[in-house]
């Protein structure tokens, strides 16, 4: 399986009858690329894909949300420096014809994809491997070196397209999506990219990628409008906006930044020693009363050394162990260590919920 964008529009062509549209679906799944393996670039990775079908031409508003959910999403990561990059097929389009190579539109969108890995030259020489001519090349290079504000770029590119219809439609909606964004204070992250073409040729309207901008890992997330996808599995007309959450590249951004939230590392927040049979009977039913609690316990599976055991919860980066003797026994209590501080404390089972619970 590629990608989960392929199997929606068959899923949504096969069912089309049974579905109310907008049709709005997330999925997590498992996709696979003939890539040379190295970081960042995987042949096995898990995507997280977010699309909105329609039964016909979808607003655009849909495509404006897109940047609003993924900086919702990575600021709820703790990720606060990325530039989520927008542009359209349309303004390639558009360039394409101005340039006066409208049927190497393919070529041209690979080809100038690529600039943040080969550089200007390297997608000039590519081009002219492909046949594009020195003249269009040569009228391409202030487009793909544009610099200033989105709106400045906008002005500018619109005044080059002024011929093409189509990249003028282009222009149209990158700006309604822009201004849209003010709107809720999303310009300053969002940035117009002309370089931005994405690799899958089925993208029809906006394209969105996102990068980390203290992690050089590549895209963390892409995607954009999809007109007629489902016209491949005999249902023509249907509109899509969708994008992907590449998982593992945002695992190892987290990573590369230290960003994991303690508590989704933490595990076992309670370990009860074991110190034999006896005590495993006393501790058992207060294992129990911990985990109704919700709080995370584990009780040791057996009669180690002492040692043995604290050495496992300080590789388990566990905060609280309890011990439960003859004394605590007697008095119905456990011991509560701080594994940080080293603090004990001797507790009944409810007061060790009020303490981690509070």
């Amino acid at each position: 399986r590629f990608d989960l964008t392929v199997p929606l529009a068959k899923y949504v062509a096969a069912n089309y009858g049974q579905l109310t549209f907008p049709f709005r679906r997330y999925q997590i799944g498992k996709v696979y690329r003939g890539e040379r393996a190295q970081r960042g670039r995987f042949r096995e990775f898990y995507q997280a894909d977010i699309d909105v079908i329609g039964d016909g031409k979808l607003d655009i508003t849909n495509e404006a949300e897109i940047p609003s959910i993924i900086y919702q999403t990575f600021t709820a990561l703790g990720l606060t420096r990325f530039q989520i990059r927008v542009n359209n097929r349309k303004i390639l389009t558009g360039i394409a014809e101005v340039i006066g190579e409208a049927e190497k539109i393919v070529d041209i969108t690979v080809a100038i994809d690529k600039i943040d890995k080969i550089g200007v030259d390297g997608v000039n020489a590519e081009l002219r491997s492909d046949g594009i001519s020195e003249e269009a090349i040569a009228r391409l290079q202030p487009i793909i070196n544009l610099q200033g504000t989105n709106d400045e770029k906008l002005a500018t590119i619109a005044e080059v397209l002024r011929e093409s219809e189509t990249g003028l439609k282009g222009v149209e909606e990158v700006r309604f999506i822009l201004d849209t964004l003010k709107g809720v204070g999303l310009h300053n992250t969002v940035e117009l990219d002309l370089t931005l073409a994405r690799g899958l040729n089925y993208y029809t309207g906006a394209i969105f990628e996102v990068k980390a901008l203290d992690v050089e890992i590549g895209s963390i997330t892409g995607g954009g409008r999809y007109d007629n996808l489902t016209g491949i599995f005999g249902m023509p007309g249907l509109s899509g906006v969708g994008f992907s959450f590449g998982a593992d590249r945002i695992y190892d951004v987290l990573n590369a930044l230290d960003l994991y939230p303690k508590e989704s590392r933490q595990g076992t927040e309670v370990l009860f020693i074991n110190f034999g049979d006896a005590e495993t009977a006393y501790c058992m039913p207060l294992v129990a009363k911990l985990r109704q609690a919700g709080i995370a316990t584990e009780l040791f599976p057996d009669k180690a050394k002492m040692k043995k055991q604290m050495n496992y919860a300080n590789a388990k980066h566990v905060p609280f162990v309890a011990l439960a003797g003859e004394s605590e026994m007697a008095e119905g209590k456990v011991t509560l260590k701080d594994m940080e501080t080293g603090e004990q404390h001797l507790l009944t089972v409810e007061e060790v919920v009020a303490k981690l619970r509070p």
